[in-house]
């Protein structure tokens, strides 16, 4: 009766965790953008023509945060940040290119040896694994599109089943891209819906 009691409150804090989390990553885009626009009051320069720099700093910022193991990393702030101001497509693509990459370093250290940095005996690695097992990369392609475990556990498990690396890669870009699209063309839209800003 009392594990029982205990399971729900255990969900509520993990909850309240990740809405934390979210709305922590919300704060920290709002607060990008609104810099960059008093930056570009400031210096009377079009923030459009650095659309360039733009994609570029989003693609190293996310290929840097997906070579984080198990670290949270402001990459998707940042991400959507730009979306607000350039092109949403783009900003999708180089966030979704930078976080495929960079999630080879779960992949190799799955590959060297998955007990460095995780115990094999986690109920969510556990998880990860039979996935790879049934499903291979198509496993990798669902959680890089729709995360419901997190993907550095993904890539642990596909590098100790020694799945092929372009295989894990090419699976994770076409999830992770797809979603950082999405989630650009809803953060582009975020200043409307909000306070009817226009850029």
């Amino acid at each position: 009766m009392t594990a029982k009691a205990a399971r729900p409150a255990g969900w509520w804090v993990k909850w309240l965790k990740e809405g934390l989390l979210l709305l922590g990553m919300l704060v920290l885009s709002a607060v990008i953008a609104f810099l960059l626009f008093q930056f570009r009051d400031v210096f009377s320069i079009s923030l459009l023509s650095y659309s360039w720099l733009a994609y570029l700093v989003v693609f190293m910022v996310s290929l840097v945060s997906s070579c984080t193991i198990f670290i949270p990393t402001p990459g998707s702030a940042i991400m959507l940040a730009a979306a607000i101001i350039w092109n949403p497509v783009p900003v999708g693509l180089a966030a979704g290119t930078g976080d495929a990459i960079g999630e080879m370093t779960s992949y190799w250290v799955g590959y060297a040896g998955e007990k460095i940095v995780v115990d094999e005996r986690l109920p969510a690695y556990q998880k990860a694994v039979g996935w790879m097992q049934r499903y291979g990369v198509w496993a990798v392609f669902a959680v890089a599109l729709l995360p419901v475990v997190p993907f550095d556990l993904i890539g642990l498990a596909a590098g100790a089943l020694k799945i092929r690396w372009w295989k894990f890669i090419l699976a994770a870009w076409c999830g992770k891209a797809p979603r950082a699209i999405i989630i650009c063309s809803i953060g582009h839209q975020l200043p409307v819906l909000l306070n009817g800003w226009r850029f």
